[in-house]
């Protein structure tokens, strides 16, 4: 207890100490105190109180709030960062003394209840700990919904070569959009902030970040960086890259080495039958296409009907696996969702078939062999390949 105790002095005593220029060490954990001030109200809607009711946390958060209105300095120091007006109190305030063990402990001892002392020791303050608090709070991310399907792209597009992992290497950056793997889960960056200036000087933001298990947190963008450098097994994941799809070029001894089909469904679905013209499953064999639908009436992928086969494209050298996954992420934002029962009566969630005009997929393997895909996204409401901005 005497050691947390303090740790808990030397805290709150940092505040009455003389003040430096720049951002001292000391500076730096006053700023950071006062952010956890900040995360608390932003939570709860009100300023830390004291009493009986309230946790050891919210207590110690009070009193340090009281300390830093009555300090000069430390007003002078955080008013630029005060966009939650907790300052505008202070010349009302009442001084406050210097606490010794005794008196800190009393002041304390109200808002522990029957909890022990040693709780002290979860209380964070170094920038690194605040890293890490803020990548494990996190909270059930009620649109995950919207999100599933790009994560289970992206573990597709894994497995088939068309994304790496890599370190996250030094001065590297964080947009929206951009995916890593950190604490164990997939991370999608999903939005992002203002800008604004940090305690250290650098520019940061407030993110939106998906995890892969369902959860969300609402962090800064300095603090997923500290956390991947932190976890030795943090990576990024690449953006999609095509690689050496076919052949530079063709022999006289090269030979059919891919396949391209579209098949259109015959299936009596509702659905299905009102936008048949418009419903394509898009595939790459390497062998006869005649072969690979032959069971289809029987199978939940082929949405458990006959298909057609109306287009075809024979190509050589290919790398099939590459150029199924780049078509898939391409038409990712038309996919089919739809839900049917399989011969078994459980649902089935076919994932390769997109609301994409037969034009389009033509135009897409043309710019394929031309290598200008990567210039292009498919914009649903428009039908239509557009170049990106």
């Amino acid at each position: 207890m005497t050691n947390d105790l303090d740790d808990l002095r030397s805290e709150l005593d940092e505040f009455a100490q003389p003040e430096k220029k720049g951002h001292s060490a000391r500076e730096e954990r006053i700023i950071a105190g006062f952010e956890e001030i900040q995360r608390f109200v932003g939570q709860h809607g009100r300023a830390p109180q004291h009493g009986e009711g309230k946790d050891i946390f919210e207590r110690l958060y009070a009193v340090r709030l009281e300390r830093i209105r009555t300090l000069e300095e430390c007003r002078t120091l955080l008013v630029p960062l005060d966009h939650q007006g907790l300052l505008s109190s202070a010349d009302d305030a009442e001084p406050v003394k210097a606490m010794d063990d005794d008196a800190l402990l009393v002041e304390l001892a109200g808002a522990a209840g029957t909890s022990e002392f040693t709780e002290l020791k979860h209380v964070r303050s170094s920038i690194e700990k605040r890293a890490a608090e803020e990548i494990a709070n996190r909270e059930k991310c009620e649109d995950f919904e919207v999100f599933k399907p790009l994560f289970e792209l992206v573990e597709r597009e894994l497995k088939s070569d068309l994304r790496t992992t890599r370190p996250f290497g030094k001065n590297a950056t964080i947009e929206v959009g951009h995916w890593f793997i950190v604490d164990g889960q997939t991370a999608y960056v999903a939005e992002e902030g203002d800008d604004f200036d940090s305690p250290q000087g650098k520019k940061d933001a407030r993110l939106r970040v998906i995890f892969s298990n369902g959860t969300e947190s609402n962090l800064l963008r300095l603090s997923l960086v500290r956390a991947l450098y932190k976890d030795e097994a943090s990576r990024r994941i690449t953006e999609p890259d095509a690689g050496p799809l076919f052949s530079e070029s063709w022999d006289d001894e090269d030979i059919e080495s891919g396949t391209i089909y579209v098949l259109r469904s015959i299936s009596k679905h509702p659905f299905v039958a009102e936008h048949r013209t418009l419903i394509h499953k898009i595939g790459v064999t390497g062998g006869k296409v005649e072969t690979r639908i032959a069971n289809a009436a029987h199978d939940a992928t082929y949405l458990l009907a006959d298909v057609e086969v109306v287009a075809t494209y024979k190509l050589a050298g290919i790398n099939r696996r590459k150029l199924e996954a780049l078509f898939h992420r391409i038409f990712a934002p038309a996919q089919l969702e739809l839900t049917i029962q399989d011969r078994f009566g459980h649902p089935v969630k076919p994932r390769e078939w997109f609301l994409v005009p037969l034009h389009v997929i033509d135009e897409a393997v043309q710019r394929i062999r031309d290598g200008s895909i990567t210039e292009v996204v498919y914009e649903p409401n428009k039908a239509r390949l557009l170049v990106r901005d």
